[in-house]
């Protein structure tokens, strides 16, 4: 099987993406690799050129200075275009059977070509309007813009690759789309993880771990919308009711109106794509108990897989694409946004107490990583629905 991997970036060098700390971007190498994985030759498309900045950096100008609002380039209809212009001509000289776009319908929605498209996406853009931060004060034209990009990409694919059935219930809502052709396949961890680690591995990790303090891992790049306050929130109240409690913050440095207590320990960004922040990260990550993520936006966060690979429980929010990922007390717990502070400290007090509950609940999370949380998990079943569909 040939297919053509469609980017506007290069995703073969991570130079290109990893200034977004990876997110979607090293998802995209990810997905590529697995298939690679499956012995599936790739067609790489990407990067592509992005032209027209005459035009949309004149948009851009008048939108931020003047109206005071966000408009991005990429879902301006022209820029579309000619990316998808740009795949045609390349798909042309290629003997590619599928196309697959991990990026959306960026470089698709306006394709013409006889290959089917598949979208390979976490969820749709329109779906994050008002809901991350950066597509919170959209102009207009921006947001008419990504509406018709995404439904002319949606109804051109021939199949829908999604993260979670959050994902499937908005794209049948917003585009009513056909759920028959819309499939799930939860991602993998976003570092590389040695596929020869074992469940003995994981068994004698879980039994070093401390028995006596309990350590607490965020990971975020964003405090607030990630809950890092309400992580630290915990961490106090655990320490005041007498367990005693690290919280370790990775990512971002905490927001605090009072000094940082001393059993938190903020070390900033780890960059998990070079092998001594890798190496870093697996250790910090490994030494802890349970992983802190109580998120206020969201749709598929990374890190709870990576917490899942090194047998850490996550402690989450049960909104949009979580609870496909994340199931109760088996890999860890999803809370109500607006949950109490003691709700998360119960859950954690009730697992130190009866410490052999937490010891199987840290390996039934690792066994929700090797069968259903990993990238070649994905690869297979990916696979298989290609192969089905020729």
């Amino acid at each position: 099987m040939r297919i053509a991997y469609v980017t506007t970036y290069d995703v073969q060098h991570p130079t290109s993406w990893q200034k977004y700390h990876g997110g979607n971007y090293g998802a995209s190498n990810f997905i590529a690799q697995i298939l690679t994985n499956q012995n599936i030759l790739i067609d790489y498309l990407g990067p592509l050129q992005k032209n027209f900045s005459w035009l949309t950096r004149g948009k851009w100008l008048f939108y931020n200075h003047l109206i005071k609002k966000d408009y991005y380039s990429w879902a301006e209809p022209i820029v579309c275009q000619n990316y998808a212009n740009q795949v045609a001509k390349k798909l042309a000289h290629l003997d590619s059977e599928i196309v697959i776009s991990p990026e959306g319908a960026i470089p698709t929605a306006y394709l013409e070509c006889q290959q089917p498209i598949v979208l390979w996406i976490d969820t749709t853009l329109t779906e994050l309007i008002n809901f991350f931060p950066h597509l919170s004060n959209l102009c207009q034209e921006t947001r008419n813009n990504i509406y018709k990009m995404e439904k002319a990409a949606l109804e051109k694919c021939k199949i829908l690759i999604v993260t979670s059935e959050w994902a499937v219930e908005t794209v049948v809502k917003t585009y009513g789309i056909d759920k028959s052709k819309i499939y799930v396949i939860p991602r993998g961890a976003n570092i590389e993880i040695k596929p020869e680690r074992t469940f003995a591995d994981i068994t004698e990790l879980v039994k070093s771990r401390n028995k006596k303090i309990c350590k607490l891992i965020y990971s975020g790049v964003d405090w607030q919308r990630k809950g890092g306050d309400i992580a630290l929130a915990v961490a106090k109240k655990l320490n005041e009711i007498g367990l005693e409690t690290e919280l370790t913050v990775i990512g971002c440095q905490p927001i605090s109106k009072e000094p940082l207590p001393s059993f938190v320990k903020p070390l900033g960004y780890i960059n998990k794509y070079q092998p001594d922040g890798l190496s870093q990260m697996c250790q910090l990550i490994g030494d802890s108990h349970f992983l802190m993520l109580p998120t206020r936006a969201d749709t598929n966060p990374h890190v709870l897989v990576e917490a899942n690979a090194f047998g850490v429980p996550c402690l989450t929010t049960n909104i949009a694409g979580i609870p496909t990922v994340i199931k109760d007390n088996i890999n860890g717990k999803t809370f109500a946004v607006d949950a109490p502070i003691d709700d998360y400290c119960n859950y954690i007090l009730n697992y130190f107490t009866h410490y052999h509950e937490y010891e199987r609940l840290a390996m039934s999370s690792f066994n929700e990583y090797v069968y259903r949380l990993n990238w070649e998990v994905a690869g297979r079943t990916a696979k298989q629905l290609f192969l089905d569909y020729l």
